[in-house]
């Protein structure tokens, strides 16, 4: 599993606190969804944080909380110390917000509009920078050398549409952004959950070098109890809204003490067997 380098001091990068978020439904009898209930973290810098549980356990309700997508009901999100359902209100620093904190989804063929080339995502990334390039001909430079960044040559994408590119191209070009961003966290949902085996592993290490090279916090979404043990410094276990337990990922995985952990870890075959023979 990734460990932040040792030896340096550990800020936090982002707080969440007592998060809630519940949904009405229904016009003559309205009824309530509570998706997240008081939900609690913190990520450090360069730490990279799992949140874990099954479809419907509100973690990527969560998530689009923190990416400004959803407000909470209740509850406050600090980043970088400001309440980012307060704090940040003016355009300029919305645009801060978008090139300190970026996403990558669970489904790469929805981040793209199928009437325009592929990197027209890049070149968007482009012009949120503070230091724009000075020439289109540099902001070409700039969008090339991440996709080398990422592994792809440029001339291979370039000029193509979202239909003549594979789903594990589609999501190294959503890493590329990050690459021309340098954003202090990356909420990944389930990046990994609708690209080829092959492209898996790539798309893993392309996060862990982000972390590595430019001190990136990440929140790492999935259903995988065995990948996010694999990936992550901490994990909280979500279930219905809630975390129901959280720590280190050994204390986690290896001594869970929470019923639906247990049934995770039971549920990762490989991951098991090991346990069992230890």
């Amino acid at each position: 599993m990734f460990s932040p380098p040792g030896g340096e001091r550990i800020m936090s990068r982002l707080v969440v606190e007592n998060l809630t978020k519940t949904f009405s439904i229904g016009f003559l009898s309205k009824r309530y969804i509570h998706a997240v209930k008081n939900v609690s973290f913190e990520v450090k810098e360069r730490e990279i944080l799992s949140l874990v549980g099954e479809s419907g356990s509100g973690k990527t309700t969560t998530a689009k909380m923190i990416l400004r997508l959803f407000p909470p009901t209740s509850g406050r999100i600090l980043f970088e110390g400001k309440d980012i359902w307060k704090d940040i209100r003016k355009q300029e620093d919305l645009k801060w917000l978008r090139r300190k904190v970026h996403a990558v989804f669970q489904d790469p063929f929805a981040s793209y509009n199928p009437f325009y080339p592929v990197e027209r995502t890049l070149w968007q990334a482009v012009n949120l920078l503070e230091k724009k390039p000075e020439s289109k001909k540099e902001g070409l430079e700039i969008i090339k050398e991440s996709l080398f960044k990422v592994g792809i040559d440029p001339k291979d994408v370039l000029g193509k549409y979202p239909h003549q590119i594979s789903g594990g191209q589609k999501q190294r070009i959503m890493i590329a952004r990050c690459w021309i961003l340098r954003p202090l966290l990356i909420v990944a949902d389930e990046p990994t959950s609708m690209i080829d085996a092959s492209s898996r592993g790539g798309i893993i290490k392309l996060l862990e070098e982000l972390r590595e090279e430019q001190g990136t916090s990440i929140i790492f979404i999935t259903h995988d109890l065995g990948l996010a043990y694999y990936v992550s410094d901490k994990i909280l276990v979500m279930k219905d809204g809630e975390v129901v337990e959280s720590g280190h990922p050994d204390k986690v995985v290896l001594q869970p003490s929470h019923e639906y952990t247990k049934l995770l870890v039971e549920s990762v075959p490989k991951l098991y067997r090991k346990l069992e023979g230890l």
